[in-house]
């Protein structure tokens, strides 16, 4: 685990009628603070990586279908900077990802059906100023390779 990622397992309430779950709460001691509520998608066979935020916290979940996310950490004072780790999660397995500033992170839809995300950022968006930092996909200088299928 990277320093200052954390994964928390969440748990579908369900019943006859159907199924709740809760994402994440002011009251828990991880929030991270609240700055806009927003979805986002990945299709199949597409990755979308790398990015990380200089101030923002991401909280998010992957709410339908499953997904690889995969996080660098390239923070200069960090414990585990230079290490890597993945974190797959989605409908049939789902948690809350919490990501730091600093740490970069990718994701790849797994299986045949496009990905549906939630992400509750520290932050909102700033158009003008966008808080990220991009690298390519297939970075040499991140030790991951997104085209191995199973690790």
């Amino acid at each position: 685990m990277l320093d200052g990622l954390q994964i928390f397992p969440l748990r579908p309430h369900c019943d006859d009628r159907g199924r709740v779950m809760e994402i994440l709460r002011r009251d828990d001691p991880h929030f991270p603070g609240f700055g806009q509520a927003y979805f986002s998608t990945i299709y199949p066979g597409v990755i979308k990586a790398w990015h990380a935020h200089h101030v923002q916290t991401d909280a998010m979940t992957v709410i339908k279908g499953m997904c690889q996310i995969a996080f660098f950490d390239d923070r200069p004072d960090s414990p585990t900077r230079g290490r890597v780790h993945c974190h797959v999660t989605g409908e049939f397995s789902p948690s809350l990802v919490i990501i730091p500033p600093g740490i970069y992170h990718g994701f790849r839809a797994l299986g045949l059906t496009e990905t549906l995300l939630v992400n509750l950022p520290s932050e909102p968006y700033n158009a003008s100023n966008p808080d990220e930092r991009r690298r390519p996909w297939n970075d040499p200088a991140i030790p991951w390779d997104w085209t191995v299928q199973f690790r």
